[in-house]
């Protein structure tokens, strides 16, 4: 096995970066932080990779940065932590600006620094055996990494105080309840999930993904008549991207054609909403979630297009078929 601090690997359009000192717990010294930074420079400038994938190597995620070292700084602590954090920083602000998805794998536990980027992803999937953790305050360091920026834009400012000051143990499924993460998945289903989720971010419509991306980004301190005009600008400039006016270019029957193959040959419906825009607010009326999910799969060109949970279907009561109890649509 590589003794690389991190892993860099490419498969198609998708770069995995994988975390690659298992002894240690995965945990961040100068090396490491070097070469994620490289790495990270490397997936923001490649037009080549469509999605990035970071993950870790062995039962851990990440456990922080790398106490030992820390000791062995003696006296020079302050400047070590100084250079350690700014490369580290820089790596995540590539990571987090890049105009790609970013998946995070969170393999197994996290803590410190390991945390912060383990919520850093434009998706995060957790296994069942992760777990996350401050860990600052039992050294006498404060948050780095983003945690501070990251956590409380995720799970509010009350909890975030809490997973920080107090340095609860989150379990993976209280994670994802509050937010922390996208979703968790059984062990023995990861890597498959893992790897199905990086094909599905490859093959969408990466301009799509990044100009929302920044949207969201810039959107906790932007008040609405300024977001409202990025909107107009993003939008505007989506439009007029090779992805964009590739999907508007499918006809009516080659979407027919996909549709049917989607739903089963069910012509009818297939024709009904060959004639509607593609993710209009009925297309929840025709396909149950697994469907909306297979075809978002299936039709990856439609995928920005797509609404696969419409947004008056998360509202309470609300089914696939029932109108939205707060809209009444």
């Amino acid at each position: 096995m590589s003794d690389l601090p991190v892993l860099f690997e490419i498969d198609g359009a998708i770069a995995t970066l994988t975390l690659n000192r298992p002894a240690a717990g995965n945990t961040v010294n100068q090396p490491m932080a070097d070469a994620l930074l490289d790495a990270a420079m490397r997936c923001d400038t490649d037009p080549a990779i469509r999605c990035v994938v970071l993950t870790g190597m062995g039962k851990l995620f990440c456990g922080g940065g790398d106490i030992s070292a820390f000791a062995d700084a003696g006296d020079q602590v302050p400047v070590f932590l100084n250079r350690l954090a700014g490369t580290l920083h820089m790596a995540v602000t590539r990571l987090l600006r890049m105009p790609k998805p970013l998946l995070v794998l969170v393999n197994g536990p996290a803590a410190g620094a390991g945390l912060s980027l383990a919520i850093s992803g434009d998706v995060v999937i957790a296994a069942e055996s992760a777990h996350f953790t401050a860990a600052y305050g039992s050294v006498g360091l404060t948050p780095d990494g983003g945690m501070s920026w990251l956590l409380p834009r995720h799970v509010g400012l009350r909890r975030a105080q809490e997973i920080i000051i107090t340095n609860r143990r989150v379990s993976a499924e209280d994670a994802a309840t509050i937010g922390m993460v996208t979703r968790t998945v059984p062990d023995a289903d990861f890597a498959e999930e893992g790897a199905r989720t990086a094909q599905m971010l490859a093959h969408s419509a990466t301009a799509s993904i990044a100009g929302a991306g920044a949207l969201l980004l810039e959107s906790a301190s932007s008040p609405l008549e300024s977001q409202l005009e990025h909107e107009t600008r993003a939008i505007t400039a989506a439009g007029g991207s090779d992805e964009c006016q590739a999907i508007l270019e499918i006809d009516a029957g080659q979407r027919r054609g996909q549709i049917a193959h989607v739903v089963g040959g069910r012509a009818d419906q297939a024709a009904q909403l060959a004639e509607r825009p593609v993710g209009g607010r009925d297309w929840h009326l025709v396909f149950g979630q697994d469907q909306r999910e297979t075809f978002g799969l299936v039709t990856a060109g439609f995928a920005p297009y797509l609404t696969p949970t419409p947004l008056h279907s998360r509202c309470h009561g609300a089914t696939d078929r029932a109108p939205c109890s707060r809209t009444g649509r």
